[in-house]
Formats: C-alpha cells, structure tokens, sequence
C-alpha cells in the first residue's frame, strides 16, 4: 500500500496522470477545490486528510520548513524544483517515495527531487 499523495496546483497534469496509472492515489488542490488557497491551508487540509502533498512552489516549502522548525505536525511534503527534473523523473521518483516510505517516515519531513 502506497502513501496518499495532495498535489499542489503547480504539478503538472501528466505527473498525476502518471502516478495515477501506477496505482498512486492521488488527490489534486483543482479537485479538491483548494487551488486559490493560501499554502499554509493547503499544508493543513493535506494533514487533515493523512495526505503527503507534492509541490513544486518554492514558497511552500518554506512554509514547510518553518513548521518542521517550530513543531508544528505535518504529514509530509515532497518538494522537486520543476526545471531540475523531467516528467518521468517525477513520476518515478515520487511513486518510489509514496511506495517505500509509511506515513510515520515521512510526517514532519520535506524530500528532495531529484532522488539521488
């Protein structure tokens, strides 16, 4: 079984397509109706609803940082800078995330893509 993931509004389409069709379940802000909320909202309905969220908005991993730092739960966060890794890189990074790592591993924790 695979971590849920929360994609922010920033991923693109064919990233929640693909993950999508490697049995990641996977929720978008679009479907969520969550796409003009602030990133601290979307971190928290992420959180409510036991959701890593996959981000590419450097601003939000700020955010993400900053509850880390002063103890504030979180489910996780996946951050990969668009211009730093492909489609494809994307997808297989983030399933691999979603399929090795359990909720606990990854609560209060931001990952890095590319996977080195």
């Amino acid at each position: 079984m695979s971590l849920p993931l929360y994609l922010d509004h920033h991923i693109h389409s064919a990233i929640r397509d693909g993950l999508r069709a490697r049995g990641i379940d996977v929720l978008t802000t679009v479907e969520d109706g969550s796409t003009t909320w602030d990133d601290e909202l979307i971190l928290q309905r992420a959180t409510q609803l036991g959701r890593i969220v996959y981000t590419q908005d450097v601003d939000f991993l700020r955010i993400a940082h900053e509850w880390a730092d002063a103890g504030r739960e979180f489910a996780g966060a996946v951050y990969g800078h668009q211009l730093q890794i492909t489609i494809g890189q994307a997808i297989s990074d983030v399933e691999l995330i979603a399929a090795i790592m359990t909720a606990d591993e990854m609560r209060n924790r931001v990952e890095y893509l590319p996977l080195r």
